[in-house]
């Protein structure tokens, strides 16, 4: 995680349950925290279990929603307000 970002754990907790999202991008992630894919992945490592950690990465490995420019033009989605993308 870059260190000029500071997060506090309600933004952690925020982080971990828009990576746990099927529909949620990293680029969303990214626009409202300032956390690439990989910072994800390092603060899902660091704050899940080992078992929790290797079955998110399963999940989300090849997911085409989680990466926006993947997704099929159209695509229509509840997105909620907390949400900048």
């Amino acid at each position: 995680m870059p260190a000029e970002i500071s997060l506090n754990p309600e933004h952690i907790d925020r982080i971990v349950e828009m990576a746990w999202e099927d529909r949620t991008p990293f680029e969303a992630i990214f626009a409202q925290f300032g956390l690439r894919e990989n910072d994800v992945r390092a603060l899902m490592r660091a704050e899940l279990k080992p078992s929790s950690f290797r079955m998110w990465r399963k999940r989300v490995t090849g997911r085409v929603t989680k990466h926006s420019r993947k997704r099929p033009a159209g695509i229509q989605r509840f997105k909620s307000t907390n949400q900048r993308l």
